[in-house]
């Protein structure tokens, strides 16, 4: 099976300019590709992981990679997928933005290996060296503005407007693909599915500055845009996006987010995200058809996903720290384990290395006064380090501790509450 069979079965085709002509390319020849990111954050988070997971895919299919980072492009702003204008970031952030971007891709893509010849360029490069007038002379002049405009990127910001600034980013995206052409021999530029207008245009370019007679080898390719089947946007959850950076997003949490896939989900995310034999797949939708209460793909995938991203011993910690918190051990967890596994609940700390139950519970305004706290214990609705306490004269004290820094309290099934003893 070539990679183009193999992206096929995998669902990870959304267009394709000659299909044939790409296909054939790739098989005869070890292909030179590349993939833009543009830095608008300090980090990556899975809505770029299917294109950087493209990159893997076309080298380990033997061909070359060349990953983009945008640090010229990124201080303008990429209005494709979005309906306004994006915040302009201070030159000095934006690079600093690059520098952690390049480090998150050197995960994914094998950068080290002058065989593979794969390699991270910043197009602030050149596009810094580059004058106002040379953009018109050299790059502008290829396009009309009603070609611009009938781009979706463009087109779908009429009505609401769109600066000249954001207009002009096709411009610099298609300089990009034409100099990586030139330079790089790139012959292909993958992209997200919003992506197609800016690749595209990227091929006229080349096209349009080519000699004529020249044959010209250029083609373009997006993968879909991932959707959930609830409706609700793909790779972000209440607390907001999902990371590649494990100080904005714990291993953790990344692990929780792919084991709380949807049965409807978790095929087409192992297909899409995993290097996992489609056979295997194959067994592991039985799996959700069968035993779905097990949930054996989604925590497959989970694995799988932590284990790439975040590497074996992160994906250790986050199976320890999901099987505490499922199953009662809670006293097994380490400080550190607490702290992450624990992060968003509410937190008490308590100088006393004594304490009522009653009174904490009412101090950390666990329960809403001694009455209620009372009623709470009796109930059976208080747990310490998830073991039932429901004796009102409880004491608080030492052997509650977890690694000598922590007791975790629960109100009824859910809500869970951080003591920290300092």
């Amino acid at each position: 099976m070539n990679i183009i069979e193999d992206l096929r079965a995998r669902d990870l085709i959304n267009q394709m300019t000659d299909d044939e002509g790409l296909e054939k390319h790739l098989n005869e020849s070890r292909v030179t590709l590349y993939c833009g990111f543009d830095p608008t954050a300090d980090s990556l988070h899975i809505g770029h992981l299917l294109p950087i997971l493209m990159l893997k895919r076309f080298q380990e299919a033997g061909h070359r990679p060349i990953a983009l980072v945008g640090g010229g492009t990124g201080l303008i702003g990429d209005p494709s997928g979005r309906n306004e204008e994006r915040q302009l970031n201070e030159e000095s952030v934006v690079q600093e933005w690059v520098t952690n971007i390049e480090d998150q891709l050197s995960r994914f893509i094998d950068f080290t290996d002058d065989q593979k010849g794969a390699k991270v360029v910043n197009n602030y490069d050149w596009l810094s060296k580059m004058s106002i007038i040379d953009l018109l002379r050299d790059v502008g002049k290829h396009f009309s503005v009603n070609y611009m405009l009938a781009k979706d990127s463009v087109e779908s910001r009429i009505e609401n407007g769109i600066s000249y600034t954001e207009f002009t980013y096709m411009l610099l995206q298609s300089l990009d693909f034409l100099r990586l052409n030139q330079e790089e021999d790139v012959s292909l530029q993958i992209g997200g599915s919003d992506q197609w207008g800016n690749i595209t245009a990227g091929l006229e370019l080349i096209r349009r500055t080519s000699q004529e007679g020249e044959e010209v080898k250029a083609y373009g390719l997006t993968v879909p845009l991932i959707t959930k089947a609830d409706g609700s946007k793909f790779g972000k959850t209440a607390g907001g996006a999902i990371w590649l950076d494990e100080k904005k997003t714990s291993p953790y949490e990344f692990y929780q987010f792919w084991v709380n896939a949807d049965d409807r989900d978790v095929v087409k995310f192992l297909k899409s995200f995993t290097f996992l034999p489609l056979e295997e797949i194959d067994e592991l939708a039985k799996e959700v058809e069968e035993r779905p209460e097990q949930r054996v793909a989604q925590r497959r995938l989970a694995e799988e996903m932590t284990k790439m991203v975040h590497g074996e011993e992160a994906l250790n910690q986050a199976q320890r720290i999901t099987h505490a918190l499922f199953n009662g051990d809670i006293k097994e967890l380490t400080k550190e384990e607490v702290e992450v596994g624990f992060k968003d609940v509410p937190t008490f700390e308590l100088e006393e290395s004594e304490k009522g139950l009653i009174d904490l519970l009412v101090e950390a305004n666990i329960s809403s006064s001694k009455r209620q706290a009372r009623e709470d214990i009796s109930n059976g609705a208080i747990y310490i380090n998830d073991e039932r306490q429901q004796d009102l004269k409880y004491i608080i004290d030492e052997k509650d501790r977890i690694d000598d820094a922590f007791t975790i309290i629960r109100r009824g099934k859910k809500k869970y509450f951080l003591i920290k003893h300092v």
